[in-house]
């Protein structure tokens, strides 16, 4: 990523942006009736209500609507769930996401200060507790207040209709919850559907399905928009233009992606999404990435009600992930939110970044796993020391089992999670999320915008340490901290944390505690029985084929200097990372078919010769889970094993020994190995020719073989081992 041609701050002189309108439908729920002051609505049989289930239907009663309209609603917000009184990443609290006021909160890209919630001039919150005669922090923290305090913000809403009026006619007030008519839609689709789920407090919460609910025709996206046509997507086009109008077109200096083919025959493969996040609010994101010299990505993603925006023809490559090797093969989706957030992304924002994911992995087949459809926090660097650098967005907080259920490809599909596991197993990790809390610290700090870390908050990682036992160290990671230090709980460490999908292998187990290797070292990750944390899986392994020699790692999959000969274009070095894959180390292949290039774009209108242009090679790479990241290794210096086979390699050479002299026997020993193998084959080499019929560790030499050198390879023969051969070093000339 070409960071020295984009200016980090906002352009002075920039013109203020202008965002475009919303659907005509939307505009016409917007200019119902606003909110009127009915008489306070009576909560005292809500917050008395036994069950949460029973607090919507007596929330319903109270403010003479529909209990399912309420249900629906809190649904697409939250899922039901109150999150204890902690605003979601746009702002707002509760079951319902109500809004607060808007607050001004640094901006984390440098630009100023942005609202969390700049659309709304009435904040939700304060209304509602008017109409309840309930104070603020009630309804943020106590789930049947905020239930109550939203069923009498829609009946202000629509103050002409009750609680018989069919779903169809509150449009106009589930409009106020969610700007976007997609988000109505979504709405009326769970009230068609039905949904039932168990809150992370226990809470059994259902929505009895009601097939007469009229869904309305999908809101239709842009047509210059790559979406599914029911997403309402819109098209916002990301900035490109000259640094300097004066600047001739063949200037470098431009801005904010570049122009590629990569739907077509002469760009580089689409392999990759990435997840981010803004670090602040929607229009501030959106004013950002419309400006020329900022950067770009593809979409982005509201949180209040999903509303999605398209800046990107998929052909061409946005600036987002840092990596341009990453870069040229991903698109890039930016969701509103804070990476430090103990707060929470909404369902609308999941549901719909789930739909657009699984369409774009299957318009460009990119594969639905987490070593495809990736986090930034998995974007390895560049070159050594560049690691340390690399964004860590979206997070500890960002739910990714619920995103790939939503999604259709859940992680480990319907595995369960296991303690029955031993060494050479691939394994998936797969902790839960809501009852999976990890401490975690510094979160303002971190991610400014993101407010305090919270106590008992669910995470999607569980932590890997230095020896099997809670009390050690958490791991290392080399590259994120290039000191030595040890993981921590800090906010944006990412040192030991193994998140949810992520494969490693067993090199060991040890009373609930697995070894596994992680960053060039072996690390201990709790698999209790009573509350597994993983689940057995298979994958393609790799270790390094050298029996003394680590293979190094790489951040991209550059071609071989030859494959440039043909073009004007610069050779790319091919620099490893901080990272090596060590002797007797296992990983697990996360691809095995790694596109291998270089796309080269250096100027405004691709007019310097070979601009524009992906150089592709011939060098293959694997790609590993590594640590938190997904990286490279040459396919030449690993070797590469099939599911269901441990691979073992030599820790020591096997070696001959007695004296090389016509009619002596020679004794090869087996060496040492990364396992233990139970069986050997033997095979004899004398001046370089096989020994026909010469299968035993020992062999005697012939008067024939005077004169000559000879080797003893030593190869593993176990059904539950990857074959592994090993020479020992040749013998002086044999003498009469």
């Amino acid at each position: 990523m070409r960071s020295s041609l984009v200016r980090v701050g906002l352009a002075g002189g920039t013109a203020a942006l202008l965002l475009t309108a919303l659907p005509t439908a939307l505009a016409s729920w917007a200019s119902a009736t606003p909110p009127t002051d009915p008489p306070a609505v009576d909560c005292s049989a809500v917050l008395a209500a036994p069950t949460l289930d029973s607090a919507f239907d007596a929330a319903a009663r109270a403010a003479d609507v529909p209990a399912d309209v309420l249900k629906a609603v809190s649904y697409m917000q939250s899922r039901w769930e109150g999150h204890d009184g902690r605003a979601s990443n746009d702002g707002g609290y509760g079951m319902f996401n109500l809004r607060s006021t808007t607050t001004a909160v640094p901006d984390a890209a440098g630009k100023g200060t942005s609202t969390r919630s700049d659309r709304s001039t009435t904040s939700q919150l304060e209304r509602a507790a008017d109409l309840t005669g309930l104070d603020a922090t009630t309804v943020r923290a106590d789930d049947r207040a905020n239930v109550c305090a939203a069923a009498a913000l829609t009946a202000s809403y629509a103050p002409d209709l009750d609680a018989d009026a069919p779903a169809e006619s509150w449009t106009g007030a589930i409009a106020q919850f969610g700007a976007a008519a997609t988000f109505t839609r979504q709405v009326l689709t769970t009230l068609h559907s039905g949904q039932s789920r168990v809150t992370s407090g226990g809470e059994a919460v259902t929505l009895e399905a009601d097939p007469t609910v009229d869904v309305p025709d999908d809101t239709a996206s842009d047509p210059e928009t790559d979406c599914p046509t029911d997403l309402g997507c819109e098209w916002l086009p990301a900035g490109y233009a000259k640094g300097d109008p004066a600047d001739p077109d063949s200037t470098g200096n431009y801005g904010n992606h570049d122009k590629a083919d990569r739907t077509g025959p002469g760009g580089p493969k689409i392999k990759y999404i990435v997840i981010h996040d803004t670090e602040t609010a929607y229009d501030p994101t959106i004013r950002l990435v419309m400006d020329p010299t900022y950067l770009a990505w593809n979409y982005t993603i509201r949180s209040s009600d999903g509303h999605i925006a398209n800046h990107l023809d998929p052909k061409d490559v946005g600036w987002h992930a840092g990596n341009w090797y990453v870069n040229a093969h991903s698109i890039g989706i930016e969701h509103e939110g804070w990476a430090g957030s103990a707060g929470w992304f909404t369902e609308a924002m999941y549901e719909q970044s789930a739909k657009l994911v699984r369409h774009l992995a299957e318009e460009h087949d990119i594969p639905l796993d987490r070593a495809h459809i990736i986090g930034h926090d998995q974007v390895p660097g560049i070159t050594a020391g560049a690691t340390k650098n690399v964004h860590w967005d979206p997070g500890p907080y960002w739910d990714w089992e619920h995103y790939f259920d939503l999604i259709g490809a859940p992680i480990g599909q319907s595995a369960k999670n296991t303690a029955t596991v031993k060494a050479g197993d691939v394994v998936e990790v797969r902790p839960g999320y809501a009852d999976n809390v990890n401490p975690v610290t510094g979160c303002q700090q971190a991610s400014p915008g993101s407010g305090d870390c919270v106590v008992g908050q669910g995470t999607n990682y569980i932590v890997a340490r230095q020896a099997p036992s809670v009390d050690a160290p958490l791991a290392k990671d080399p590259g994120w901290k290039p000191s030595g230090a040890d993981g921590t709980t800090y906010a944006s460490d990412i040192s030991a944390r193994i998140q949810s999908g992520h494969k490693l292998v067993v090199a060991e187990v040890r009373d609930g505690w697995l070894g596994v290797w992680w960053a060039g070292s072996l690390v201990w990750i709790e698999n209790p029985a009573a509350n597994p944390t993983v689940l057995r899986t298979t994958a393609k392994t790799v270790t390094v084929t050298s029996p003394t020699t680590a293979a190094p790692i790489f951040g991209r999959a550059y071609p071989e200097p030859e494959a440039y000969a043909p073009y004007a274009i610069p050779v790319q070095p091919i620099s490893p990372l901080e990272y090596t894959l060590g002797v007797g180390q296992t990983y697990a292949v996360s691809d095995d078919d790694v596109e291998t290039d270089y796309y080269h774009a250096k100027t405004f209108d691709g007019s310097i010769p070979d601009d524009r242009t992906d150089v592709k090679g011939e060098l293959e790479y694997y790609q590993l889970w590594y640590a938190h990241k997904q990286v490279f290794v040459k396919a030449d210096d690993v070797t590469l094993a099939d599911p269901g086979k441990r691979v073992v390699v030599p820790t020591r050479l096997p070696k001959i020994t007695g004296q090389p002299l016509v009619g002596a026997t020679l004794t090869v020993s087996n060496g040492s190995w990364s396992r233990e193998v139970h069986g050997f084959e033997y095979t004899w080499l004398v001046g370089g020719r096989k020994v026909a019929d010469a299968t035993s560790y020992t062999y005697t030499l012939k008067p024939s073989d005077a004169g000559k050198r000879v080797i003893a390879v030593v190869s593993v023969d176990d059904k539950a081992l990857y074959p592994m051969v090993a020479p020992s070093a040749p013998t002086g000339k044999v003498r009469r």
